[in-house]
Protein backbone atom coordinates (compact mmCIF):
# COMPACT_ATOMS: atom_id res chain seq x y z
CA UNK A 1 0.00 0.00 0.00
CA UNK A 2 2.92 2.17 -0.72
CA UNK A 3 1.57 6.03 -0.94
CA UNK A 4 -1.49 5.76 1.07
CA UNK A 5 -0.95 8.85 3.23
CA UNK A 6 -2.39 6.93 6.99
CA UNK A 7 -1.65 10.35 9.30
CA UNK A 8 -2.22 9.85 13.27
CA UNK A 9 -5.96 12.13 12.57
CA UNK A 10 -7.34 9.46 9.60
CA UNK A 11 -6.59 6.47 12.00
CA UNK A 12 -8.13 8.39 14.60
CA UNK A 13 -10.81 9.39 12.25
CA UNK A 14 -11.41 5.77 10.91
CA UNK A 15 -11.16 4.68 14.51
CA UNK A 16 -13.84 6.77 15.72
CA UNK A 17 -16.32 6.33 12.21
CA UNK A 18 -17.14 2.52 14.50
CA UNK A 19 -15.52 0.53 12.16
CA UNK A 20 -13.32 -2.20 13.77
CA UNK A 21 -9.60 -1.37 13.32
CA UNK A 22 -8.71 -5.10 13.55
CA UNK A 23 -11.20 -5.97 10.91
CA UNK A 24 -9.70 -3.43 8.51
CA UNK A 25 -6.68 -4.81 9.33
CA UNK A 26 -8.12 -8.04 8.38
CA UNK A 27 -10.12 -6.89 4.87
CA UNK A 28 -7.28 -4.90 3.65
CA UNK A 29 -10.19 -4.06 0.40
CA UNK A 30 -12.14 -2.55 3.33
CA UNK A 31 -8.94 -0.86 4.38
CA UNK A 32 -8.08 0.69 1.27
CA UNK A 33 -12.01 1.67 0.70
CA UNK A 34 -12.46 3.15 3.96
CA UNK A 35 -8.47 5.04 3.58
CA UNK A 36 -10.42 6.11 0.23
CA UNK A 37 -13.34 7.71 1.83
CA UNK A 38 -11.62 10.01 4.64
CA UNK A 39 -8.84 11.27 2.05
CA UNK A 40 -11.59 12.04 -0.30
CA UNK A 41 -13.75 13.34 2.03
CA UNK A 42 -10.94 15.97 4.08
CA UNK A 43 -9.82 17.75 0.73
CA UNK A 44 -10.48 18.16 -2.77
CA UNK A 45 -6.96 17.46 -3.79
CA UNK A 46 -7.03 14.14 -1.85
CA UNK A 47 -10.09 12.95 -3.82
CA UNK A 48 -8.09 13.85 -7.13
CA UNK A 49 -4.69 11.94 -6.27
CA UNK A 50 -7.88 8.84 -5.06
CA UNK A 51 -9.90 9.07 -8.01
CA UNK A 52 -7.48 9.38 -11.02
CA UNK A 53 -7.10 5.50 -11.60
CA UNK A 54 -10.79 6.07 -12.67
CA UNK A 55 -10.32 8.08 -14.97
CA UNK A 56 -6.96 7.57 -16.24
CA UNK A 57 -6.46 4.05 -15.70
CA UNK A 58 -2.95 4.13 -17.99
CA UNK A 59 -1.61 6.81 -16.41
CA UNK A 60 0.03 7.05 -13.52
CA UNK A 61 -0.96 10.01 -11.06
CA UNK A 62 1.64 12.85 -10.95
CA UNK A 63 1.33 15.79 -8.15
CA UNK A 64 2.12 18.93 -8.59
CA UNK A 65 1.96 21.34 -6.09
CA UNK A 66 -0.19 23.79 -8.38
CA UNK A 67 -2.82 20.87 -7.87
CA UNK A 68 -3.09 22.36 -3.96
CA UNK A 69 -3.33 25.38 -5.18
CA UNK A 70 -6.55 24.86 -7.35
CA UNK A 71 -8.26 22.45 -5.34
CA UNK A 72 -7.96 24.80 -2.10
CA UNK A 73 -9.54 27.66 -4.38
CA UNK A 74 -12.35 25.19 -5.32
CA UNK A 75 -13.05 24.11 -1.94
CA UNK A 76 -13.31 27.86 -1.36
CA UNK A 77 -16.16 28.16 -3.88
CA UNK A 78 -17.83 25.00 -2.04
CA UNK A 79 -17.53 26.44 1.07
CA UNK A 80 -19.33 30.66 -0.17
CA UNK A 81 -16.05 31.92 0.85
CA UNK A 82 -15.80 32.40 -3.08
CA UNK A 83 -18.50 32.89 -5.71
CA UNK A 84 -16.41 34.31 -8.82
CA UNK A 85 -13.38 32.56 -9.46
CA UNK A 86 -10.59 32.97 -12.16
CA UNK A 87 -7.94 30.02 -13.15
CA UNK A 88 -5.40 31.49 -15.49
CA UNK A 89 -2.64 27.85 -15.34
CA UNK A 90 -0.79 26.60 -19.01
CA UNK A 91 -2.09 24.21 -20.72
CA UNK A 92 -1.31 20.23 -19.58
CA UNK A 93 -1.76 21.13 -15.71
CA UNK A 94 -4.92 19.21 -15.60
CA UNK A 95 -6.86 22.17 -15.12
CA UNK A 96 -9.65 20.80 -17.01
CA UNK A 97 -9.90 17.40 -15.11
CA UNK A 98 -9.54 19.36 -11.52
CA UNK A 99 -12.21 21.78 -12.24
CA UNK A 100 -14.75 20.13 -14.82
CA UNK A 101 -14.51 16.52 -13.79
CA UNK A 102 -13.05 15.85 -10.30
CA UNK A 103 -14.86 18.62 -8.83
CA UNK A 104 -18.34 18.34 -9.50
CA UNK A 105 -17.88 14.75 -8.04
CA UNK A 106 -16.57 15.62 -5.43
CA UNK A 107 -19.29 18.15 -4.44
CA UNK A 108 -21.67 15.36 -4.72
CA UNK A 109 -20.34 12.76 -2.85
CA UNK A 110 -17.51 13.34 -0.82
CA UNK A 111 -19.07 16.65 0.28
CA UNK A 112 -22.85 15.00 0.38
CA UNK A 113 -24.25 17.57 -1.73
CA UNK A 114 -25.55 15.46 -4.72
CA UNK A 115 -28.36 18.41 -5.50
CA UNK A 116 -25.33 20.83 -6.69
CA UNK A 117 -26.66 21.37 -10.64
CA UNK A 118 -23.25 22.03 -12.76
CA UNK A 119 -23.57 23.65 -16.29
CA UNK A 120 -19.92 23.27 -17.84
CA UNK A 121 -19.28 24.85 -21.18
CA UNK A 122 -15.80 25.13 -23.62
CA UNK A 123 -15.75 26.83 -26.78
CA UNK A 124 -16.57 23.16 -28.45
CA UNK A 125 -19.32 20.66 -27.84
CA UNK A 126 -16.60 17.75 -28.24
CA UNK A 127 -14.64 19.12 -25.54
CA UNK A 128 -17.54 19.86 -23.34
CA UNK A 129 -18.79 16.42 -23.35
CA UNK A 130 -15.63 14.87 -23.42
CA UNK A 131 -15.14 16.02 -19.80
CA UNK A 132 -19.16 15.29 -19.13
CA UNK A 133 -18.41 11.60 -20.16
CA UNK A 134 -15.60 11.30 -18.01
CA UNK A 135 -17.20 13.03 -15.01
CA UNK A 136 -20.54 10.58 -15.59
CA UNK A 137 -17.88 7.52 -15.57
CA UNK A 138 -16.36 8.67 -12.70
CA UNK A 139 -19.64 8.97 -10.72
CA UNK A 140 -20.76 5.48 -12.30
CA UNK A 141 -17.67 3.70 -11.38
CA UNK A 142 -17.53 0.77 -8.53
CA UNK A 143 -15.06 2.14 -6.89
CA UNK A 144 -17.08 5.76 -6.93
CA UNK A 145 -19.92 4.09 -6.09
CA UNK A 146 -18.92 1.52 -3.35
CA UNK A 147 -18.17 4.68 -1.20
CA UNK A 148 -20.94 7.66 -1.86
CA UNK A 149 -23.48 5.27 -3.63
CA UNK A 150 -25.98 5.94 -0.77
CA UNK A 151 -25.66 9.60 -2.03
CA UNK A 152 -24.84 9.47 -5.46
CA UNK A 153 -27.34 7.61 -8.18
CA UNK A 154 -28.12 8.56 -11.39
CA UNK A 155 -31.06 8.52 -12.89
CA UNK A 156 -32.12 6.22 -15.75
CA UNK A 157 -34.91 9.13 -18.01
CA UNK A 158 -31.67 11.36 -17.91
CA UNK A 159 -28.39 9.88 -18.21
CA UNK A 160 -26.88 11.26 -21.47
CA UNK A 161 -23.59 12.34 -22.70
CA UNK A 162 -24.62 15.56 -22.63
CA UNK A 163 -26.34 15.56 -19.42
CA UNK A 164 -26.95 13.37 -16.36
CA UNK A 165 -28.70 14.09 -13.56
CA UNK A 166 -28.84 12.29 -10.32
CA UNK A 167 -31.73 10.87 -7.53
CA UNK A 168 -31.21 14.46 -5.68
CA UNK A 169 -31.67 16.79 -8.63
CA UNK A 170 -28.55 17.49 -9.29
CA UNK A 171 -27.22 17.40 -12.55
CA UNK A 172 -23.88 17.98 -14.94
CA UNK A 173 -25.24 19.87 -18.25
CA UNK A 174 -22.33 20.31 -20.94
CA UNK A 175 -22.97 22.68 -23.75
CA UNK A 176 -20.91 25.14 -25.80
CA UNK A 177 -20.15 28.34 -24.51
CA UNK A 178 -21.54 30.48 -27.25
CA UNK A 179 -24.83 28.54 -26.83
CA UNK A 180 -25.73 29.05 -23.22
CA UNK A 181 -28.90 28.00 -23.11
CA UNK A 182 -31.67 26.59 -21.10
CA UNK A 183 -30.18 25.39 -18.00
CA UNK A 184 -29.31 27.04 -14.90
CA UNK A 185 -26.87 26.05 -12.22
CA UNK A 186 -25.37 26.75 -9.17
CA UNK A 187 -22.05 26.33 -10.90
CA UNK A 188 -21.03 27.28 -14.22
CA UNK A 189 -17.82 26.65 -15.18
CA UNK A 190 -16.47 27.55 -18.09
CA UNK A 191 -13.62 25.82 -19.55
CA UNK A 192 -11.07 27.44 -22.34
CA UNK A 193 -14.10 29.89 -23.69
CA UNK A 194 -11.61 30.80 -26.51
CA UNK A 195 -10.30 28.81 -29.29
CA UNK A 196 -6.45 29.26 -29.98
CA UNK A 197 -7.37 30.44 -33.81
CA UNK A 198 -10.92 32.06 -32.59
CA UNK A 199 -8.44 34.03 -30.38
CA UNK A 200 -7.08 36.03 -32.75
CA UNK A 201 -10.36 36.79 -34.85
CA UNK A 202 -11.82 40.20 -33.66
CA UNK A 203 -15.20 38.90 -34.44
CA UNK A 204 -15.30 35.72 -32.84
CA UNK A 205 -13.26 37.11 -29.44
CA UNK A 206 -15.96 39.82 -29.35
CA UNK A 207 -19.23 37.36 -29.54
CA UNK A 208 -17.78 35.03 -26.99
CA UNK A 209 -17.41 38.36 -24.55
CA UNK A 210 -20.59 39.79 -25.51
CA UNK A 211 -21.77 35.63 -24.29
CA UNK A 212 -20.13 36.14 -21.10
CA UNK A 213 -21.20 39.70 -20.38
CA UNK A 214 -24.99 39.48 -21.06
CA UNK A 215 -25.78 35.21 -21.06
CA UNK A 216 -23.48 34.21 -18.52
CA UNK A 217 -25.10 35.93 -15.33
CA UNK A 218 -28.47 35.00 -16.01
CA UNK A 219 -27.39 30.91 -16.32
CA UNK A 220 -27.46 31.16 -12.25
CA UNK A 221 -29.69 29.60 -10.09
CA UNK A 222 -29.26 32.01 -7.49
CA UNK A 223 -27.58 35.37 -8.31
CA UNK A 224 -26.24 36.04 -5.05
CA UNK A 225 -25.35 32.73 -4.00
CA UNK A 226 -24.30 30.43 -7.10
CA UNK A 227 -20.95 30.28 -8.33
CA UNK A 228 -18.84 30.66 -11.84
CA UNK A 229 -15.36 29.53 -12.25
CA UNK A 230 -13.26 30.27 -15.38
CA UNK A 231 -10.30 27.98 -16.27
CA UNK A 232 -8.33 29.19 -19.33
CA UNK A 233 -5.19 29.56 -20.52
CA UNK A 234 -4.41 33.70 -21.68
CA UNK A 235 -4.42 34.01 -25.51
CA UNK A 236 -5.21 37.82 -26.31
CA UNK A 237 -5.41 41.13 -24.34
CA UNK A 238 -8.84 40.67 -24.86
CA UNK A 239 -10.32 37.48 -23.79
CA UNK A 240 -12.54 36.36 -21.53
CA UNK A 241 -9.76 36.68 -18.69
CA UNK A 242 -8.71 40.18 -19.71
CA UNK A 243 -12.22 41.55 -19.61
CA UNK A 244 -12.63 40.27 -16.25
CA UNK A 245 -9.42 41.95 -14.98
CA UNK A 246 -9.92 45.41 -16.77
CA UNK A 247 -13.25 45.77 -15.77
CA UNK A 248 -12.76 44.80 -12.57
CA UNK A 249 -15.47 42.35 -12.09
CA UNK A 250 -14.73 40.94 -8.48
CA UNK A 251 -12.94 37.95 -9.48
CA UNK A 252 -10.66 35.84 -7.67
CA UNK A 253 -7.53 35.61 -9.42
CA UNK A 254 -5.77 32.65 -9.36
CA UNK A 255 -2.76 33.01 -11.77
CA UNK A 256 0.04 30.51 -12.30
CA UNK A 257 2.73 30.36 -15.20
CA UNK A 258 4.71 27.83 -16.33
CA UNK A 259 8.04 29.89 -15.04
CA UNK A 260 8.04 32.00 -12.00
CA UNK A 261 8.62 35.93 -12.16
CA UNK A 262 8.90 37.15 -9.31
CA UNK A 263 6.92 40.61 -10.17
CA UNK A 264 3.63 39.03 -10.76
CA UNK A 265 3.77 36.94 -7.75
CA UNK A 266 0.33 35.74 -7.58
CA UNK A 267 -1.27 36.13 -3.59
CA UNK A 268 -5.02 35.46 -3.07
CA UNK A 269 -7.61 36.68 -0.58
CA UNK A 270 -7.63 32.72 0.66
CA UNK A 271 -4.20 33.17 2.05
CA UNK A 272 -2.39 31.52 -1.14
CA UNK A 273 0.68 33.20 -1.86
CA UNK A 274 2.67 31.65 -4.81
CA UNK A 275 5.61 29.33 -3.07
CA UNK A 276 8.39 30.12 -5.76
CA UNK A 277 11.16 32.15 -5.12
CA UNK A 278 13.74 32.24 -8.64
CA UNK A 279 13.21 33.92 -11.35
CA UNK A 280 12.15 31.31 -13.98
CA UNK A 281 11.36 28.43 -11.70
CA UNK A 282 8.92 26.07 -13.44
CA UNK A 283 5.45 25.12 -12.37
CA UNK A 284 5.37 21.47 -12.85
CA UNK A 285 8.52 20.12 -13.29
CA UNK A 286 7.43 16.61 -12.83
CA UNK A 287 5.78 16.64 -15.73
CA UNK A 288 7.28 19.75 -17.05
CA UNK A 289 10.92 19.42 -16.82
CA UNK A 290 13.25 22.27 -17.95
CA UNK A 291 14.52 20.30 -21.55
CA UNK A 292 10.55 19.91 -22.19
CA UNK A 293 9.44 23.80 -21.60
CA UNK A 294 12.59 24.92 -23.79
CA UNK A 295 11.76 22.68 -26.82
CA UNK A 296 8.06 23.36 -26.57
CA UNK A 297 8.74 26.79 -26.90
CA UNK A 298 10.61 26.53 -30.11
CA UNK A 299 7.74 25.63 -31.99
CA UNK A 300 5.07 27.80 -30.07
CA UNK A 301 7.04 31.14 -30.54
CA UNK A 302 7.00 33.81 -28.53
CA UNK A 303 3.68 35.35 -28.37
CA UNK A 304 2.04 31.82 -27.48
CA UNK A 305 4.28 31.46 -25.21
CA UNK A 306 3.84 34.47 -23.60
CA UNK A 307 -0.01 33.51 -23.60
CA UNK A 308 0.12 29.86 -23.16
CA UNK A 309 3.03 29.71 -20.62
CA UNK A 310 3.15 32.80 -18.66
CA UNK A 311 -0.77 33.52 -18.48
CA UNK A 312 0.07 37.37 -20.25
CA UNK A 313 -0.68 37.95 -24.05
CA UNK A 314 2.73 39.08 -25.00
CA UNK A 315 6.30 38.48 -23.74
CA UNK A 316 7.41 40.22 -20.88
CA UNK A 317 10.15 42.52 -22.89
CA UNK A 318 7.27 42.75 -25.68
CA UNK A 319 6.00 41.72 -28.74
CA UNK A 320 7.25 42.08 -32.08
CA UNK A 321 8.58 45.64 -30.61
CA UNK A 322 10.67 44.88 -27.65
CA UNK A 323 10.25 47.85 -24.83
CA UNK A 324 14.52 47.45 -24.45
CA UNK A 325 14.54 48.89 -27.81
CA UNK A 326 13.37 52.57 -26.77
CA UNK A 327 15.76 52.47 -23.55
CA UNK A 328 18.08 55.54 -23.46
CA UNK A 329 15.82 56.62 -27.02
CA UNK A 330 13.98 59.70 -25.86
CA UNK A 331 15.13 62.84 -26.97
CA UNK A 332 14.02 66.80 -26.26
CA UNK A 333 14.11 67.56 -30.56
CA UNK A 334 14.66 66.54 -33.48
CA UNK A 335 17.64 67.28 -35.74
CA UNK A 336 17.14 70.49 -37.83
CA UNK A 337 16.80 69.16 -41.53
CA UNK A 338 14.86 66.28 -40.66
CA UNK A 339 12.10 64.85 -43.23
CA UNK A 340 9.07 64.49 -41.80
CA UNK A 341 5.37 62.32 -42.86
CA UNK A 342 2.55 62.37 -41.03
CA UNK A 343 0.21 59.04 -41.93
CA UNK A 344 -2.88 58.68 -40.47
CA UNK A 345 -4.65 55.43 -40.00
CA UNK A 346 -8.46 55.45 -40.46
CA UNK A 347 -11.37 53.85 -38.08
CA UNK A 348 -13.81 52.50 -40.35
CA UNK A 349 -16.08 52.26 -37.52
CA UNK A 350 -16.21 53.51 -33.99
CA UNK A 351 -18.97 50.09 -32.55
CA UNK A 352 -15.98 48.60 -32.37
CA UNK A 353 -13.49 49.17 -28.81
CA UNK A 354 -10.54 48.77 -30.99
CA UNK A 355 -11.36 51.17 -33.75
CA UNK A 356 -9.50 54.42 -33.87
CA UNK A 357 -8.15 56.64 -36.06
CA UNK A 358 -4.48 57.51 -35.60
CA UNK A 359 -2.28 60.01 -37.22
CA UNK A 360 1.96 59.58 -36.04
CA UNK A 361 4.85 61.52 -37.82
CA UNK A 362 7.93 60.16 -38.27
CA UNK A 363 10.63 61.84 -39.54
CA UNK A 364 14.35 60.76 -41.10
CA UNK A 365 17.41 62.81 -40.01
CA UNK A 366 20.30 63.88 -41.91
CA UNK A 367 22.25 61.06 -40.87
CA UNK A 368 19.95 58.48 -42.00
CA UNK A 369 18.08 57.57 -38.87
CA UNK A 370 14.75 57.93 -37.98
CA UNK A 371 12.81 59.85 -35.12
CA UNK A 372 8.92 59.55 -34.00
CA UNK A 373 8.15 63.14 -33.46
CA UNK A 374 4.43 62.85 -32.11
CA UNK A 375 1.06 60.90 -32.21
CA UNK A 376 -2.49 61.76 -31.97
CA UNK A 377 -5.34 59.37 -31.57
CA UNK A 378 -9.03 59.24 -31.47
CA UNK A 379 -12.13 57.54 -31.36
CA UNK A 380 -14.23 60.02 -32.70
CA UNK A 381 -15.62 59.86 -36.39
CA UNK A 382 -17.25 61.32 -39.24
CA UNK A 383 -16.43 65.34 -39.20
CA UNK A 384 -14.86 65.23 -36.31
CA UNK A 385 -12.15 63.34 -37.70
CA UNK A 386 -12.18 65.87 -40.90
CA UNK A 387 -11.51 68.66 -38.50
CA UNK A 388 -8.67 67.09 -36.49
CA UNK A 389 -6.87 65.96 -39.51
CA UNK A 390 -6.96 69.44 -40.87
CA UNK A 391 -6.22 71.35 -37.69
CA UNK A 392 -3.43 68.69 -36.89
CA UNK A 393 -1.94 70.21 -40.65
CA UNK A 394 -2.15 73.46 -40.08
CA UNK A 395 0.00 72.40 -36.41
CA UNK A 396 2.51 70.43 -38.52
CA UNK A 397 2.97 73.15 -41.41
CA UNK A 398 3.79 72.98 -45.05
CA UNK A 399 7.04 70.55 -44.24
CA UNK A 400 5.16 67.66 -43.28
CA UNK A 401 3.97 66.00 -45.63
CA UNK A 402 0.45 64.10 -45.18
CA UNK A 403 -0.11 60.73 -46.03
CA UNK A 404 -3.68 59.13 -46.04
CA UNK A 405 -4.76 55.76 -46.68
CA UNK A 406 -6.91 54.61 -49.82
CA UNK A 407 -9.32 52.06 -49.02
CA UNK A 408 -10.44 49.46 -52.17
CA UNK A 409 -13.56 50.20 -54.02
CA UNK A 410 -15.09 53.22 -55.42
CA UNK A 411 -16.01 54.00 -52.34
CA UNK A 412 -12.91 54.37 -50.78
CA UNK A 413 -11.68 56.78 -54.01
CA UNK A 414 -14.01 59.35 -53.22
CA UNK A 415 -12.95 59.54 -49.31
CA UNK A 416 -9.82 59.77 -50.32
CA UNK A 417 -10.44 62.49 -53.08
CA UNK A 418 -12.69 64.30 -50.93
CA UNK A 419 -9.95 64.33 -48.10
CA UNK A 420 -7.00 65.28 -50.33
CA UNK A 421 -9.38 68.17 -51.53
CA UNK A 422 -10.04 69.45 -47.76
CA UNK A 423 -5.83 69.32 -47.14
CA UNK A 424 -5.21 71.76 -50.68
CA UNK A 425 -2.35 73.81 -49.72
CA UNK A 426 -0.83 71.02 -48.15
CA UNK A 427 1.40 68.05 -49.12
CA UNK A 428 -1.47 65.38 -49.13
CA UNK A 429 -1.33 61.87 -51.12
CA UNK A 430 -3.48 58.90 -50.70
CA UNK A 431 -2.49 55.42 -51.94
CA UNK A 432 -3.78 51.50 -51.03
CA UNK A 433 -1.84 49.97 -48.44
CA UNK A 434 -0.99 45.82 -49.17
CA UNK A 435 -0.22 43.25 -46.79
CA UNK A 436 -1.59 42.43 -43.27
CA UNK A 437 -0.59 44.65 -40.51
CA UNK A 438 2.52 42.38 -39.36
CA UNK A 439 3.79 42.19 -42.65
CA UNK A 440 3.73 45.94 -42.80
CA UNK A 441 5.31 46.69 -39.45
CA UNK A 442 8.44 44.43 -39.98
CA UNK A 443 10.49 46.85 -41.74
CA UNK A 444 9.61 49.83 -38.97
CA UNK A 445 10.38 47.00 -36.25
CA UNK A 446 13.92 45.89 -37.80
CA UNK A 447 14.89 50.21 -37.86
CA UNK A 448 13.78 49.64 -34.18
CA UNK A 449 15.44 46.55 -32.93
CA UNK A 450 18.74 48.03 -34.57
CA UNK A 451 18.36 50.88 -32.67
CA UNK A 452 17.83 53.50 -35.41
CA UNK A 453 14.42 55.14 -34.14
CA UNK A 454 14.08 58.18 -31.42
CA UNK A 455 11.48 59.53 -30.25
CA UNK A 456 10.61 63.09 -28.75
CA UNK A 457 9.53 63.27 -25.40
CA UNK A 458 5.75 63.95 -24.90
CA UNK A 459 3.02 62.88 -23.23
CA UNK A 460 1.72 60.95 -25.72
CA UNK A 461 4.58 58.26 -25.41
CA UNK A 462 3.56 55.66 -23.05
CA UNK A 463 0.21 55.08 -24.68
CA UNK A 464 2.72 54.69 -28.07
CA UNK A 465 5.09 52.42 -26.54
CA UNK A 466 2.68 50.46 -24.37
CA UNK A 467 0.51 49.28 -28.23
CA UNK A 468 3.97 49.05 -29.93
CA UNK A 469 4.77 46.62 -27.37
CA UNK A 470 1.50 44.68 -26.95
CA UNK A 471 1.69 44.67 -31.17
CA UNK A 472 0.43 42.18 -32.75
CA UNK A 473 -1.57 40.91 -29.87
CA UNK A 474 -3.18 43.79 -28.24
CA UNK A 475 -6.62 45.30 -29.06
CA UNK A 476 -5.33 48.70 -31.12
CA UNK A 477 -2.93 48.50 -33.52
CA UNK A 478 -3.44 52.05 -35.61
CA UNK A 479 -0.76 53.28 -34.04
CA UNK A 480 1.88 51.00 -35.08
CA UNK A 481 -0.15 51.19 -38.90
CA UNK A 482 0.23 54.67 -38.94
CA UNK A 483 3.72 54.42 -37.99
CA UNK A 484 4.55 51.16 -40.52
CA UNK A 485 2.69 53.62 -43.21
CA UNK A 486 4.64 56.87 -42.11
CA UNK A 487 7.70 55.04 -42.43
CA UNK A 488 6.94 53.37 -45.65
CA UNK A 489 6.28 56.68 -47.27
CA UNK A 490 9.79 57.81 -45.91
CA UNK A 491 11.73 54.85 -47.38
CA UNK A 492 10.47 54.96 -50.64
CA UNK A 493 8.21 51.03 -49.98
CA UNK A 494 5.35 52.88 -50.96
CA UNK A 495 4.09 53.80 -54.55
CA UNK A 496 4.10 57.22 -53.93
CA UNK A 497 7.57 56.86 -52.39
CA UNK A 498 9.29 55.00 -55.04
CA UNK A 499 7.85 57.68 -57.41
CA UNK A 500 9.70 59.78 -56.06
CA UNK A 501 6.92 62.32 -54.21
CA UNK A 502 8.54 61.45 -50.64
Amino acid sequence: MSGLRLQSSTKDSAISSGASLQHLLADPASLLRELDRLECEESLAGFIRRAWHVIEPGQPYTHGWHIDAIAEHLEAVTAGQINRLLINVPPGTMKSLAVGVFWPCWEWGPKNRPHTRIVATSHSIPLAIRDNLKARRLVQSEWYQSIWGDRVRLTGDQNAKTKFENMATGFRDAMAFRSLTGSRGDRVVIDDPHSVDGANSEAERESVITSFLESVPTRLNSPKHSAIVVVMQRLHERDVSGVILSKELGYEHLMLPMEFEPERRCRTSIGFVDPRQEDGELLFPERFPREVVERDKIPMGSYAVAGQFQQRPVPREGGMFKRSWFVDKTIGAAPSGTRWVRHWDLAASTRSTSARTAGVKIGRTPDGSFVVGHVVTTQSEGNEVRKLIKQTAETDGLDVQISLPQDPGQAGKVQSKDMIAMLAGFRAHAEPETGDKVTRAEPFAAQCEAGNVSIVRGEWNDAYLDELCMFPGGSFKDQVDASSGAFGRLTGSSVYGMLGVV
